[in-house]
């Protein structure tokens, strides 16, 4: 059973995804916090295996909840899943900079947001379709044929091998899933995988622990 905490400071929200969530099987909600703060208390003292957290909150915001659960050692399982409107690239670099596994926007359909949930709680990094375009625009060379071919391309900018795999990872598919749809090895696609991370900055702990 997964253990998810829901943190948003609107009420129907928290309650929609409560509700939502807990018709799946293999989900269980095991509490609601308001704002930041509330929801690293929560984390804290329910040990979530994910928390569903929301950007713009008051007191504390989403990001800075997310870095103190990922920066709490006795959190170590917990991941976190980004749950917001706000998907613009400033807040994904932010999140995933912050700790966060994954970032979904709150329009997604009810069942991608439980397949993301299942994503993040098996170790997987996952982002939502906005959120990839948002961050290929932001590092995507302008030059694809260019950054394909050049030894010396800036670290920071994604390869047209790279942002395809960024789309699949944005679809929620797991690094063997990639390794199949690509014809490329598992250690390839993780290596990829790891690659993109660190190009766009984030520290997602729960692939370096699980060896994704």
């Amino acid at each position: 059973m997964i253990r998810v905490a829901i943190a948003d400071d609107q009420t129907l929200i928290r309650t929609a995804v409560s509700q939502l969530l807990a018709t799946e099987p293999d989900i269980e909600v095991v509490g609601e916090a308001d704002d930041g703060a509330k929801a690293v208390d929560l984390a804290v003292q329910s040990h979530p295996d994910v928390v569903l957290m929301d950007i713009r909150m008051p007191n504390m915001d989403g990001i800075a909840a997310t870095a103190k659960i990922c920066l709490d050692p006795t959190l170590s399982s917990t991941r976190v899943l980004i749950l917001t409107t706000f998907e613009e690239d400033e807040y994904v670099v932010a999140a995933l900079r912050a700790g966060a596994s994954g970032f979904i926007g709150k329009g997604a359909d009810p069942d991608e947001i439980a397949r993301a949930v299942r994503a993040v709680n098996a170790g997987d990094a996952l982002l939502s379709p906005a959120a990839t375009r948002s961050l290929i625009g932001r590092y995507l060379d302008a030059d694809p044929v260019q950054a394909r071919h050049s030894t010396n391309a800036d670290p920071g900018i994604l390869t047209p091998r790279e942002t395809e795999i960024l789309l699949l990872v944005a679809r929620g598919l797991s690094n063997d899933e990639i390794a199949a749809a690509l014809y490329i090895s598992a250690h390839t696609a993780k290596t990829h995988v790891k690659r993109i991370m660190a190009k766009i900055g984030a520290h997602d702990r729960a692939s370096m622990r699980t060896g994704e």
